[in-house]
């Protein structure tokens, strides 16, 4: 049997700064706390005086920005950035964001973190129109939208492109008098607003990126607005009124880093309640709780707190090794889990081992776990998951897209029991999960996307409906 961790990734980070003197380098370090975000790629482009220039290649932002004058080349007072992962185009620099457009009559550069899902019907419009495409990625697509507008302002015509995409998208674009964010009509990703000491603005994927360039938190970006920053200050503006709040909830659960806050609610903290509920909601006698490094260490104390069941570190993660799990092969991901976790056998052996983790996808990464544990000796090893069974794919930018990659779409939790070889298994529910989180937002969807989960997806799926059905009729195997 391979094994992989996780296979689930996000699609990216973005990071903007708006009159600072050293943008280029605050977008860097910006970055570099968002690299868990993806880790295929990155690039900067700032404005200089109205003169864009940006870097881009594959690999990690150190990797990238090796040579120091390619950001010290970066000048100016604004700059914006992405690091990714791949959800929809291949590993190629062309699809290397943020991508730099110049044109008769203006520059503009644009990131995403999202999926389009009318990409393919919204491409193949394009192209019969006449439009070429430089990468395979749906990013570019807005882009064409813009230029084929009529409206008299850039402004305007952003705003009647943006209604035109459909699905999950966090977009920053930098122009050579502004910078100009949006959010999708859910809010699926989430994009914060900073301001540092010298009046600087800064805009984030998540508010650990505000924390590292010495911004305070302003506010989040809502779904459906539209943030021009410029000289002249911050403008608020919506393009659309048709919202339905419906945050991603594997942003909680695992995505985000724990320092991150999500609509008011801190990653850590949500986290750990998740944890404190499994306990409730799953009890088992044990001598102690041990969580898997590094997502899943808030909810193992959250467990161990409720329970009453000492804490205890039985595992080790190697932290030179990189997030395996967005690695973009699947050789890649095997190599790496053979390096990433080791077992404490002087903690773990001849003890009932109660084992936290976040999440099981295909169950593969779950099975070795529970292995390195039994062969360091553990007792008993009963694996205690901090989310409900993942049943379904998502379309709004995790690159999960077929039910047969999922364990629990086909299989009860016996026999994902068995496949693991765990003593026990027990998932929070899905109100656990809706609970620990404790969004304020109303009904339908409590401000929280649950549908890998239930299948209930807060918008039409377009172009992915005919792929979502067939998913629908497969049958997975994983044992």
């Amino acid at each position: 049997m391979s094994y992989e961790v996780k296979s689930l990734n996000e699609e990216c980070g973005v990071f903007g700064v708006w009159g600072h003197p050293d943008a280029s380098r605050v977008a860097y370090f910006g970055l570099h706390s968002l690299q868990h975000r993806g880790q295929e790629g990155a690039g900067i482009v700032s404005n200089d005086q109205g003169k864009l220039r940006g870097h881009r290649d594959l690999g990690l932002l150190s990797k990238v920005f090796s040579d120091e004058n390619k950001l010290t080349k970066l000048k100016g007072t604004a700059a914006i950035g992405h690091v990714r992962y791949a959800t929809a185009g291949n590993g190629s620099v062309d699809n290397i964001q943020p991508f730099l457009f110049k044109f008769y009559d203006s520059q503009i550069a644009l990131a995403h973190n999202g999926n389009l899902t009318n990409a393919k019907t919204l491409r193949r419009d394009l192209e019969k129109d006449g439009a070429i495409f430089h990468s395979n990625s749906d990013t570019e697509i807005l882009m064409h939208l813009i230029r084929r507008s009529q409206q008299p302002t850039f402004n305007e015509r952003l705003k009647e492109s943006l209604n035109q995409v459909k699905g999950g998208f966090a977009y920053l674009l930098i122009t050579e008098d502004a910078i100009v964010a949006a959010l999708d009509p859910n809010g699926f990703r989430p994009l914060s607003i900073g301001q540092m000491k010298n009046g600087a603005y800064v805009i984030a994927s998540e508010t650990c990126a505000l924390e590292v360039s010495g911004a305070a938190f302003v506010r989040d970006v809502q779904p459906g607005e539209l943030v021009i920053i410029n000289d002249t200050g911050i403008t608020i503006e919506k393009y659309t009124t048709e919202t339905q709040p419906a945050i991603c909830a594997m942003e909680y659960i695992y995505f985000a880093r724990p320092d991150s806050n999500i609509a008011g609610v801190n990653v850590h903290t949500a986290r750990k309640e998740m944890g404190r509920r499994l306990a409730k909601e799953a009890p088992v006698e044990a001598d102690m709780v041990i969580g898997v490094p590094n997502s899943s260490l808030s909810a193992a104390s959250g467990y161990a707190e409720y329970s009453g069941i000492p804490y205890e570190l039985g595992l080790v993660k190697n932290q030179y090794v990189a997030r395996t799990f967005i690695q973009p092969t699947q050789e890649l991901r095997e190599q790496g889990v053979r390096m990433k976790l080791s077992a404490v056998r002087g903690v773990v052996e001849g003890k009932r081992v109660i084992l936290v983790d976040d999440s099981i996808v295909r169950g593969t990464t779950s099975r070795r776990i529970v292995g390195l544990l039994k062969e360091a000796g553990a007792k008993e090893v009963h694996l205690r998951i901090a989310s409900p069974p993942l049943k379904y794919p998502c379309f709004y930018g995790i690159d999960i897209q077929t039910r047969k990659e999922l364990i629990a779409a086909n299989h009860s939790v016996e026999e994902i029991r068995e496949c693991v070889e765990s003593d026990t298994l027990a998932f929070l529910s899905e109100q656990g999960l809706i609970d620990s989180i404790g969004l304020t937002f109303d009904a339908p969807y409590s401000g929280l996307c649950m549908a890998y989960f239930n299948g209930d997806y807060p918008t039409p799926l377009y172009d992915y409906e005919e792929q979502y059905r067939a998913s629908l009729q497969e049958q997975t195997s994983f044992f």
